[in-house]
């Protein structure tokens, strides 16, 4: 049976699959680019407006590849827990839920996470499934 953890944040996706008492790791970076808020005084109000849309519409797209990205990465999976910081977890679990129902049904955990080592997060993929 293959066990798979996911912790991510925005930034990257650290996967481990757990098989055969043997553990396995990947990375997947998100290439989401960074938005900074910045006044141009000179646009003037809807202008502005446009570019927020324009961003978050670039930006949601992003997320979409991303998510897509570490989807392909865990296809083989018998049971996953998805885990990580702020929210970007939960959309995952809900996009996984929406657009591929088949690995969406062998979620067992969705839980909140702070920030870890890599050594932390096999470690608590581990402990997860340990006690399952």
């Amino acid at each position: 049976m293959k066990n798979t953890g996911i912790w991510l944040d925005k930034k990257k996706a650290f996967i481990v699959d757990l098989e055969n008492n043997t553990e396995t790791v990947k990375i997947i970076d998100s290439n989401i680019e960074s938005f900074n808020v910045t006044s141009n005084k000179h646009l003037g109000g809807s202008q502005e407006i446009a570019k927020d849309s324009k961003y978050l519409k670039r930006e949601k797209q992003q997320f979409k590849t991303y998510f897509n990205n570490i989807a392909q990465e865990v296809k083989d999976a018998d049971a996953l827990v998805i885990f990580g910081p702020a929210e970007t977890y939960e959309k995952f679990a809900k996009e996984l839920g929406e657009h591929h129902k088949a690995l969406g049904e062998k979620i067992k955990g969705i839980r909140r996470a702070d920030s870890m080592t890599d050594n932390q997060v096999v470690a608590w993929v581990r402990d997860f499934f340990a006690s399952k």
